[in-house]
């Protein structure tokens, strides 16, 4: 199999500044990831800390892992983009029972001497975390708001958002509502929906926890976050769903 490298150049001094293949293999087992040198050496151990970008870890590319001996099973494949240069990195499972001697992939990111490649690739591998809430009246009907920032600008979605990071998904629901639409709710005592799926190929994995809970209150009422919910408005289940933008909101909307 061939493989090409891309090559970036210093304009100071007109020489190739950095080589890397143009496709690599992500091989992760229990939070460690296997790392070989510019010339597929490896395992090789990141420093958290180190400045030096004289010593250029990567991930390694098929053969390289095929040279080791090492047998994996592919998951899946992702893109990652700098510029002009498109590299394609294949996520995989090693079958062994404990890469030892591999990096562990928390300190692979504070290590500059690791390839933005293989930095960028466990970044998008830690998954992206939103809760959200369910908000039923004595009609059945579900409440939703109208988005006017990020993705769903001009679209129909459940209240809520992303999860700080120090915070239970059950809690950032509550406080989500609160903060777009001004309603103070209390959440059912029902374990929540949790749904997972990654929508492009750049490999972004999302994982949402829905909530429901119960309010028959005014929605004239409520003090909305004009710049982030422009309206709120009762749908019925079925007109929820058909409205609704986020595959998130609709899986949890068939539960109504």
């Amino acid at each position: 199999m061939e493989y090409f490298y891309h090559t970036s150049i210093d304009e100071t001094e007109g020489e190739p500044k950095d080589m890397h293949p143009s496709e690599v293999v992500h091989l992760e087992h229990d939070g460690k990831v296997l790392l070989v040198d510019q010339n597929g050496n490896g395992p090789q151990l990141p420093i958290q800390g180190r400045q030096d970008e004289a010593t250029n870890l990567r991930l390694p590319t098929l053969v390289e892992v095929e040279r080791m001996g090492i047998e994996w099973n592919a998951i899946r494949e992702t893109r990652i983009v700098f510029g002009t240069l498109v590299y394609r990195v294949i996520k995989g499972y090693p079958k062994i029972d404990w890469p030892k001697n591999w990096a562990w992939k928390d300190e692979m990111i504070a290590d500059n001497s690791v390839h933005p490649v293989a930095r960028e690739a466990i970044y998008r591998s830690i998954h992206r975390l939103v809760s959200k809430v369910m908000i039923c009246n004595a009609e059945g009907q579900v409440l939703l708001g109208k988005v006017e920032r990020g993705h769903f600008r001009g679209f129909w979605t459940l209240p809520g958002g992303y999860m700080d990071h120090d915070e239970h998904p059950s809690i950032g629901c509550v406080r989500e509502t609160l903060e777009e639409i001004g309603l103070s709710i209390v959440l059912e005592q029902n374990e929540p929906l949790i749904t997972q799926k990654i929508f492009t190929d750049e490999g972004i994995s999302f994982v949402s926890f829905t909530y429901r809970s119960n309010w028959n209150g005014d929605i004239e009422t409520l003090n909305l976050q004009t710049e982030e919910i422009s309206e709120v408005k009762w749908f019925t289940p079925e007109d929820a769903r058909n409205v609704a933008v986020s595959y998130f909101d609709k899986e949890a909307l068939r539960t109504l």
